[in-house]
């Protein structure tokens, strides 16, 4: 699916986690899909700014949020707030028998190397997972793209998220573990 947004610079997204529920009307969703298991669902939403990442139980839920700069979101429930420069890593006990750990990198590369990234990124996501291209500033430009895959294992659930920022020639790419410990 292709949609004509623009994607914010790189520098200017963050990451949040909320223990929590987000309304839709918060951000907007360009893509979506839903994953249901027997005791957990998992929905992945493909936004401008990157990936809305909502994990529920009947007793918790979690939502995995990338935003941009000035971008309106709610204090309550919010657990964390991380610029994504460099490499970051977080981890949250969200209850007695669940814990969240994520790591992030952001990485801004040469341009023959970022076309190659680019390319092995949309390879993969045509083969699996949950990939989005977004339409390109003009033609002959390269189409940012949000590439999610989702493992579940015995446990636990592993996300990664991928986001390509053509115009910045930087890729962000996320890691999620929720895991019963």
């Amino acid at each position: 699916m292709n949609a004509s947004i623009h994607r914010p610079p790189m520098e200017a997204v963050s990451l949040h986690l909320f223990c929590r529920p987000l309304h839709p009307e918060l951000f907007e969703t360009l893509a979506t899909r839903t994953v249901r298991k027997d005791d957990y669902k998992l929905t992945i939403r493909i936004t401008p700014e990157g990936h809305v990442i909502t994990w529920e139980t009947p007793e918790l839920v979690l939502t995995e949020m990338t935003a941009a700069r000035g971008q309106d979101l709610p204090d309550r429930g919010r657990v964390w707030r991380h610029k994504l420069q460099g490499e970051h890593s977080d981890a949250f006990r969200a209850s007695t028998i669940i814990s969240y750990q994520m790591s992030s990198q952001t990485e801004v590369v040469s341009a023959k190397l970022f076309h190659r990234l680019h390319d092995e990124l949309l390879t993969d996501g045509q083969k699996r997972g949950f990939l989005h291209l977004f339409y390109p500033g003009h033609r002959f430009a390269l189409s940012p793209l949000g590439y999610v895959t989702a493992d579940a294992r015995p446990g636990c659930l592993v996300v990664n998220a991928f986001h390509t920022f053509p115009q910045d020639l930087a890729i962000i790419r996320t890691q999620t573990l929720i895991e019963r410990v």
